[in-house]
């Protein structure tokens, strides 16, 4: 093994006291690291890096005026918000991600690329009434263009996402085209390639669908939120308050690392970013204080990849769920509340019951700042993001929510005496935004091509008739199917992509089995974001190695084991929609709240092996019952749950109790004998 290569410490192997103060909060070194992570963006050099900044500048300010002053017409909008990624997307992400030479270098192919791309979506802008007028008669230079866009949407897709979606939805546009020669039920009559063509590029029902006009509009604004809150040091004061109330824990700086990622996963819309910016300095706190390195990474991984879970910023794909279902994003946010403090309870208690079974305390309170002084310098940080839920409960779009939010947060880091927001801060955070976004843009794109496809098809129904019939009607089994499947997609396909997918193939399904329209959606949505962290294709857990200095897949594996517990919630609030708010009634919506904490609570200790001691088999395959019991909330299984769980929890107390008099008996005996 190279001497240069970073050793794993020996178990029980402690950082010197000097580690967590050695960790400097560098926004530039975050998103370098980002960056190498994420798909080895090029290193440009030259004049390239003025030319990229102008351009992401440009495109952020873009979608700025357009969030305050208002939105163009569908097309004209998606289609200059897709010129915008192309262009960006091929001059930053090169083709072959591990050759130096192109990561150092645009060559002139890819240049053309991203000139061809940029043409093939402003030939829409610029040709917008007359593709209107010959709707249905397109012509050679229409189809040829769609070609062009069609290929270069699935090459930017295939270097910024990776290959996983560009196979997906290559198969969708195939199986359009070969529809007659499929056997069985999803046979179909077969389009000609011109009207695959057609629909995939001229129409709202492809590329320019759905999927890329939430991208175009609310996703793009609120990373553009995110990227100026985190120039003017929110990141870091979340850090510094969560490390300042739950350091002195036990486990401290793992729980702050809990509640830091899930208040920064707020604003960011990605687990790598949330991970490398929370994660710089939690990590090696938590190794300071004895977490094998593994353990303090999938800490940040679990906590990170939760953050598209919490309002009132979540993820891309619950914007697009607002689209698909006409529901108003406030309530999806109202309706995700609940599950969101529950799946960080979760992560909290095993981050708990680690420290309790190998014996880790906090950081003494007089090495920390006062909490009161924290609050003080960064109450402003605040402001921006109550602004933002003060508007959406007040009825605004979330599109003018976060237009709102992104001047108080530049209000905010303008009125700060240190660190105040400069001009070059504001340009910087306009550029970090746009290519933050360009990801997003990449998949949208895709997932456009396969939502397209379905609807020329009719392939929804037929999926879901598939998933009925291999479910047999049991709406247990089409639940754990949707489970399923969303942790193999998750091996591949990003959040977004995943939700759509999914919830194309499942939510009819499940909503033709009388789970409400919301509920069925948001299941999907959960494990969609839960699936973020599924070893062995986990870019959150190799992030979180690169930190931690561990071994990457045994990072994303304790990740997804901190994580696991949170994955019976959406099962909870199937069975219990006052879970998600859709009944209001305020003493179900506690008694459901309390019986799901209490499943995680038997869930939690039962993969831990380890609840007020360790535990004993049948006491771990009982909390295991107690869990599963209280999934489906109602008197009579609230009562053996909460039993099975007491009698557990009194069982391993008496054992504590005997073991106790037996060695006080022992002391007394030995000191008798030395008499």
């Amino acid at each position: 093994m190279s001497s240069n290569e970073p050793q794993e410490p020996q178990q029980g192997e402690q950082l010197p006291a000097t580690a967590a103060p050695d960790v400097v909060f560098e926004v530039d070194k975050v998103e370098e690291r980002i960056a190498e992570i994420e798909g080895g963006v090029r290193r440009l050099s030259g004049w390239w890096p003025q030319l990229v900044a102008a351009v992401c500048i440009a495109m952020s300010a873009y979608h700025f005026y357009t969030a305050g002053w208002g939105v163009l017409e569908a097309m004209k909008q998606r289609s200059l918000h897709l010129a915008f990624g192309l262009f960006l997307l091929f001059l930053l992400y090169p083709a072959n991600r591990k050759s130096r030479t192109q990561r150092d270098r645009i060559p002139v192919y890819d240049m053309v690329l991203s000139l061809a791309g940029a043409t093939a979506s402003l030939y829409v802008y610029f040709n917008y009434n007359q593709l209107m007028i010959r709707a249905g008669a397109p012509q050679t230079l229409d189809l040829v263009m769609g070609v062009i866009a069609l290929i270069l949407v699935l090459e930017a897709c295939r270097r910024a996402v990776g290959m996983a979606l560009v196979i997906l939805a290559g198969t969708f546009i195939a199986y359009a085209y070969f529809g007659p020669y499929i056997p069985g039920m999803l046979a179909h009559r077969g389009f000609p390639l011109s009207s695959i063509i057609e629909h995939l590029y001229l129409t709202t029902e492809g590329l320019f669908g759905v999927p890329l006009g939430v991208s175009a509009t609310f996703v793009f604004t609120f990373i553009l939120f995110g990227a100026v809150l985190e120039k003017t040091g929110a990141g870091q004061w979340f850090i510094d308050l969560a490390i300042s109330i739950f350091g002195p824990m036990r486990g401290g700086p793992a729980k702050a690392a809990v509640i830091a990622s899930g208040m920064m996963g707020s604003i960011s819309g990605s687990s790598v970013a949330n991970v490398v910016t929370t994660g710089t300095f939690t990590i090696p706190l938590m190794r300071k204080v004895g977490f094998k390195p593994h353990v303090a990474g999938g800490v940040e991984v679990a906590a990170s990849t939760s953050g598209q879970m919490m309002p009132p910023v979540m993820g891309a794909a619950a914007f697009i769920m607002a689209e698909y279902t006409n529901i108003p994003y406030i309530q999806i946010c109202l309706a995700a509340l609940l599950p969101a403090i529950l799946n960080y309870a979760a992560i909290l208690y095993m981050v708990h019951l680690e420290a309790c079974k190998t014996g880790i305390s906090g950081i003494p309170r007089s090495e920390l700042e006062p909490t009161s002084r924290v609050l003080r310098r960064g109450w402003l940080y605040l402001v921006p993001i109550v602004g933002i839920v003060y508007m959406l409960v007040k009825g605004f779009t979330p599109l003018r929510a976060a237009y709102i939010g992104i001047l108080l947060a530049l209000a905010a880091g303008i009125l700060r005496k240190d660190n105040r927001l400069t001009i070059k801060g504001l340009l910087g955070a306009f550029e970090l935004g746009a290519r933050n976004a360009l990801g997003v843009v990449a998949a949208c794109a895709a997932t456009g091509f396969i939502i397209g496809s379905v609807t020329q098809t009719g392939l929804g129904l037929k999926l879901s008739a598939l998933v009925m019939s291999l479910a047999r009607g049991n709406l247990w089994l089409t639940l754990f199917f949707t489970m399923i499947m969303s942790i193999i997609l998750g091996m591949g396909l990003p959040t977004t992509a995943k939700y759509i997918v999914l919830t194309t193939i499942t939510a009819p399904t499940l909503v033709g089995m009388g789970v409400p329209l919301l509920a069925a959606h948001l299941f999907v949505f959960y494990y969609a974001c839960a699936a973020d962290d599924t070893p062995p294709v986990a870019l959150a857990g190799y992030a979180a190695a690169g930190i931690a200095r561990s071994n990457p897949v045994a990072t994303g594996w304790m990740g997804f084991k901190f994580d696991f517990a949170a994955f019976l919630i959406p099962y909870t609030f199937i069975f219990a929609p006052a879970l998600i708010l859709l009944e209001r009634d305020p003493v179900t919506v506690v008694s459901v709240f309390l019986t799901a904490l209490a499943g995680i609570v038997a869930f939690s200790a039962a993969l831990q092996d380890w609840f007020v001691t360790r535990t004993l088999l049948w006491e771990r395959l009982t909390l295991f019952a107690a869990a599963f019991v209280l999934i489906d909330p109602g008197l009579i299984t609230d009562v053996v749950g909460g039993g099975l769980l007491l009698a557990v929890y009194l069982a391993q107390r008496a054992r504590i109790k005997a073991a106790q008099g037996s060695g006080a008996a022992a002391a007394t005996a030995g000191a008798g004998a030395a008499m």
